[in-house]
């Protein structure tokens, strides 16, 4: 089957599936006379796999480190379960600081709203200036780009 059909079966784009086999997560495809890739139920479970495990969040590094794997023979759960964990770790610490952030949001609005009970100017930029600096917050999980 042709690419397009290939991408309708499958849920993804021609284009994501292109993508994929020039990153080497699927073999290069074989072709007709008139050049038109070809796909069989063999290729349509690799990519059906590489769309869910994109689901899951894996990276297409992640994801073709699996396939090596599987395709050496080896068992790629154990690397699989790692990955996931250090995903869950990522989310973690990103909830934590959305959480702190929203503290800080919410801080910020409540200075807006009394600021504009008095009567006072500039509510916006003085709900942005009365903030204490990001350094400044209370301790919490590293925030997005600093490592802890």
């Amino acid at each position: 089957m042709t690419v397009g059909k290939a991408a309708d079966l499958v849920g993804v784009s021609a284009k994501a599936i292109r993508l994929w086999e020039a990153r080497g997560l699927i073999p290069r495809a074989s072709r007709t006379e008139s050049g038109y890739r070809l796909f069989d139920e063999a290729d349509l479970e690799v990519l059906r796999f590489i769309r869910r495990a994109k689901t899951l969040g894996l990276t297409l590094e992640e994801i073709n480190d699996i396939l090596d794997l599987q395709r050496g023979g080896a068992q790629p759960c154990g690397r699989v379960t790692e990955m996931l964990d250090a995903h869950l770790l990522r989310i973690d610490r990103r909830l934590a600081e959305l959480q702190q952030l929203r503290q800080v949001l919410l801080g910020a609005r409540r200075a807006a709203d009394r600021t504009r009970r008095t009567g006072g100017e500039a509510v916006v930029c003085q709900a942005i200036e009365s903030q204490p600096d990001p350094d400044q917050w209370p301790p919490g999980p590293p925030r997005h780009g600093q490592e802890g």
